[in-house]
């Protein structure tokens, strides 16, 4: 007989059919009387409740019917007398496909997420790493979706590459070369001549460059896929690997990409509220009490647009009448976390846009502004997340972004494409870069970016 997924079955209504259900048990209840049996088989965040007569069934059999085996429940679609379902299953079949001992990892309820950690190859089959995962693949739909509906070319960048988007040097190296046997030249350096490119290569820190020459060809296009950092940051906000969206847009200037940033953020909130209602409803229950209040906020809420500047003196203004932060505040100074969720929860109480930046602390390619100090960045700040898009206008003119390169003797042997996109047909464009498992983190709730990727790679650790 074909199996029936679990979110169909409780839809259905047509009492007095026949189906079965295969997945992984929940709960098992006995008595002497009847048996239920909660499966659950990752298509919904609610289990199917499967009645069982134990007159009819072998008694040790049903005694191996443990939290974690993997069954196969043939019955009667029946009305439900129980509260919280509409139907359920009154049995005429057992079968068990995996057992599931009592050293099993994932029984207990109430564990923490640093233990479910340990055992990331197992945490998928709980409650709330399912309804993560299955908004994490809805989120991934809805970026897909968004850009599709607004003329977007999906557009994939190479994720070995010679060239430091970000200038940061925090990138992982890739080689075929033999790490015990390294021949260096006579200034000491290690000779790449025979390694798989001939050069020293490495993971991609972001697809934004190739991203660009995209853009100025195609007119807008997006790129998600992974990404890596080589930071050693042991926090609740970085991954080592990460996904990353990136559209780039040609012709797009500073309040077009504002615009931009605003639009597609809400849509993708409000895909999930349209689309994971379930799982969302089980997270503000167990995970956050004000998630989907939250999650309306944004959608409902025009975004603050602020000049750093501004911002500034917000922060500094709170200081005089005695709010404590950790790091100092100071014109000129990269935004600690705590002061963007100043910004954002309790100053403004909505997200917010921050941008013209101090040059000095933001990358190369951003667009200078006329006062030759600020750049056009625009950074959306969000409650509980902080920063969660970087974008800017990019700077178009070969001699000033040449002139950013010497200032800050970035090396750009590898970088003449890059250039060139300058010297022929150079055009304004724009775009941003949207950390794919920040997103996750603010729809569902969680508070550590390692809960929001099914096995996160994080300094030291690279399990499963």
């Amino acid at each position: 007989m074909k199996r029936a997924k679990v979110i169909d079955i409780l839809q259905r209504t047509d009492f007095g059919a026949e189906v079965n259900v295969k997945g992984w048990v929940r709960t098992h209840r006995s008595s002497k009387v009847v048996d239920f049996i909660a499966v659950n088989d990752g298509s919904t965040i609610k289990n199917v409740q499967v009645v069982v007569d134990p007159a009819k069934f072998d008694a040790e059999m049903l005694k191996q019917i443990t939290t974690g085996a993997c069954i196969s429940a043939t019955g009667t679609l029946v009305e439900s007398q129980g509260a919280g379902q509409t139907s359920e299953i009154q049995c005429t079949e057992l079968k068990i496909y995996g057992l599931c001992p009592g050293d099993y990892p994932m029984q207990k309820k109430g564990q923490s997420f640093e233990y479910m950690r340990q055992h990331a190859h197992l945490r998928l089959r709980t409650n709330t790493f399912g309804a993560v995962m299955r908004i994490r693949h809805n989120m991934a739909i809805a970026i897909h979706q968004y850009f599709h509906e607004h003329g977007f070319f999906y557009f994939h960048t190479p994720i070995i590459t010679a060239s430091d988007c970000e200038g940061a040097g925090q990138m992982f190296q890739v080689t075929t070369k033999n790490l015990y046997k390294l021949e260096k030249d006579a200034e000491g350096k290690i000779v790449y001549d025979d390694d798989f490119f001939g050069k020293p290569t490495s993971l991609t820190v972001s697809g934004q460059l190739e991203g660009e020459l995209g853009a100025t060809a195609l007119g807008q296009i997006y790129t998600f896929g992974p990404t890596f950092r080589a930071e050693n940051s042991n926090t609740p906000r970085h991954l080592a690997e990460f996904w990353m969206i990136e559209p780039e847009v040609a012709f797009l200037d500073k309040e077009g990409l504002m615009d931009l940033e605003e639009d597609f953020i809400k849509y993708c909130v409000r895909w999930a509220l349209d689309n994971c209602k379930d799982d969302l409803e089980f997270l503000n229950k167990m995970i956050d009490k004000t998630l989907l209040e939250r999650l309306e906020g944004v959608v409902k809420e025009e975004f603050v647009r602020l000049p750093y500047t501004e911002g500034i003196a917000i922060l500094e203004e709170a200081v005089k009448n005695g709010k404590k932060f950790e790091f100092p505040v100071a014109w000129g100074m990269d935004l600690a976390s705590e002061h963007e969720r100043f910004l954002v929860e309790e100053h403004f109480k909505k997200p917010v846009i921050m941008t013209d930046y101090p040059k000095d602390i933001k990358a190369f390619y951003m667009k200078i502004n006329a006062d030759e100090r600020t750049v056009q960045g625009t950074d959306v700040l969000f409650p509980q997340i902080g920063e969660i898009i970087g974008g800017s206008v990019r700077e178009e003119d070969y001699d000033k972004l040449m002139g950013e390169i010497d200032r800050r003797q970035i090396p750009m042997k590898d970088m003449w494409w890059y250039l060139d996109t300058r010297k022929y047909g150079s055009c304004p464009h724009a775009g941003f870069g949207l950390g794919f498992e920040r997103l996750i983190l603010f729809v569902t709730g969680m508070q550590n970016i390692r809960d929001v990727i099914p096995f996160p790679r994080t300094p030291k650790n690279a399990e499963f």
